[in-house]
C-alpha cells in the first residue's frame, strides 16, 4: 500500500489526507456526543462530562473547518 501512495500525485495525496483528517475529526466528535448522551441517560457516571464532551466535539469540528494551507520551504 505504501508503494501505491507514492504513485499518487502530490495533489491527490493532499486531497486524500485532508479527507481522512476530516473523517477522523468527525468520528471523534460523534463519539464525544454519544458519550455525553450516555452520561445524561445515566449509563455512565456523570462527573461533569457531558458539557466537556460537547465542548470537545465543537472544538474538533471547528478545527476541521479551516483549510490547511501547505507551506513550502526548508526548516
Amino acid at each position: 500500500m505504501l508503494r501505491d501512495w507514492h504513485v499518487l500525485s502530490d495533489h491527490a495525496q493532499l486531497t486524500l489526507s485532508r479527507q481522512a483528517m476530516r473523517r477522523a475529526a468527525e468520528t471523534i466528535a460523534e463519539q464525544a456526543e454519544l458519550l455525553a448522551q450516555e452520561i445524561e441517560l445515566g449509563t455512565l457516571d456523570d462527573r461533569g462530562g457531558p458539557e466537556a464532551l460537547r465542548l470537545l466535539a465543537a472544538v474538533v469540528r471547528v478545527g476541521g473547518e479551516g483549510e490547511a494551507t501547505p507551506v513550502s520551504g526548508r526548516a
